[in-house]
């Protein structure tokens, strides 16, 4: 099966070592996380753990798509965590990426990254108010986000999982994962304020990230708060609609 791969520049990751890992991967390594659309395990080597993460098999339209028009979620996820390094934000190292394809279609591909351990994600804020320095930590993740922003980047997968929080010192290091959709430019307001919409259905935080957005933007904190909360209700009644269409679609398959 022809394949393409790509790795970082850097003798600490021999290319054939990297690739041998990759091939080792349905028989080896250890699961992580939750496994329904991709599969992701960890492997120790020399002296660290890499992450790899397995992309399923696209539907045929996808496999046509990225096999002559798209680059794949591999390709994109190794090269926005490069272009994140250089814009001096957090994720963890891309190491490399590898494509397998048949002549005519594409089939799966690999992301390989430095595994990095983390005290806690901002999910465990939607659910543990009590959290030490809970403030504080969701505060620091609102100026991260505004950052991005202030860089020009839209970080379209920016949900609950998909941030890892670090204790560093006294502060908090934030570090981004699951990168393979973003887009780059400069970010009007309404599409900064919307990119909060899929972090938490709790009112409370949504003033507190509304605060701390409007201090450090400038923009008036009601004008803030209106908008972010108007676009977590209408993410909320999206997401609950296609639940309960799923439901029904699964139901009249079963009958």
């Amino acid at each position: 099966m022809p394949e393409k791969f790509i790795t970082v520049n850097d003798v600490q990751y021999p290319k054939n070592e990297i690739k041998n890992l990759i091939e080792r991967f349905g028989n080896d390594g250890e699961v992580i996380g939750n496994q329904d659309r991709n599969t992701i395990k960890i492997f120790p080597f020399q002296g660290e753990v890499l992450n790899i993460k397995a992309f399923k098999i696209p539907n045929i339209f996808n496999q046509i798509a990225y096999k002559f028009f798209r680059k794949s979620k591999a390709q994109r996820s190794f090269e926005y965590a490069n272009k994140l390094i250089n814009l001096e934000v957090g994720t963890p190292k891309p190491i490399a990426y590898l494509e397998q394809t048949s002549s005519l279609l594409f089939k799966r591909s690999y992301y390989v990254s430095e595994h990095l351990d983390c005290d806690l994600t901002y999910r465990e804020l939607t659910t543990q108010f009590d959290y030490p320095d809970y403030d504080t930590i969701l505060r620091a993740f609102t100026r991260f986000t505004f950052g991005l922003h202030e860089k020009g980047i839209h970080f379209l997968d920016h949900s609950p999982g998909n941030t890892l929080i670090r204790k560093e010192g006294d502060a908090y290091g934030f570090y981004l994962v699951d990168l393979n959709r973003m887009n780059f430019g400069v970010l009007d307001f309404e599409t900064r304020i919307k990119n909060f919409s899929r972090l938490t259905i709790h009112k409370a935080m949504v003033e507190v990230m509304s605060d701390e957005y409007a201090k450090c933007s400038g923009y008036d904190y009601d004008k803030v708060f209106l908008l972010m909360w108007k676009e977590t209700e209408d993410f909320q009644e999206r997401f609950h609609k296609k639940k309960r269409l799923m439901k029904k679609l699964k139901f009249w398959k079963k009958n």
